[in-house]
């Protein structure tokens, strides 16, 4: 019998959560990711950069994507295993926002267990935040 989830159909290649290195969840590569490919997006709940900005104040962990000078996506209670793409220095994927959704697309090849990674860029942590990456030339802060 077969017991494999079907998953949807932006989600392009299979990824697995777990604990990460990098900090608690992690998003990992469950089958070989070729370079340039789009692996997934994430689905979330649609709210204003101001609401996006007060909740950013109530949560240490937060899961929000700003989309324009008015919009932004909440991820918190999304189930798409993308939404825990941690933070790296020397990412291997990065974010897209197009037409309003917030896909990664691979920098290079990765390799299946192979956690996937993406430069987060600026936060609103405005560099307070110690970075844990752990890649050669981290910037140390986020």
């Amino acid at each position: 019998m077969n017991t494999a989830v079907a998953r949807p159909p932006y989600q392009k290649f299979a990824v697995d959560v777990r604990d990460s290195a990098i900090d608690g969840r992690g998003a990992f590569a469950a089958e070989p990711i070729p370079p340039r490919l789009k692996i997934g997006e994430i689905r979330g709940e649609s709210i204003s950069v101001a609401e996006a900005r007060i909740r950013a104040t109530r949560s240490e962990r937060i899961m929000i994507v700003e989309l324009s000078e008015k919009k932004a996506i909440d991820f918190s209670k999304s189930s798409d295993p993308m939404r825990y793409t941690n933070h790296s220095c020397r990412a291997n994927a990065r974010l897209v926002i197009r037409n309003g959704r917030v896909e990664f697309y691979a920098l290079r090849a990765i390799a299946v267990g192979e956690e996937i990674t993406v430069d987060y860029g600026e936060t609103h942590h405005e560099g307070r935040l110690r970075c844990q990456c752990g890649a050669p030339g981290c910037r140390g802060a986020l």
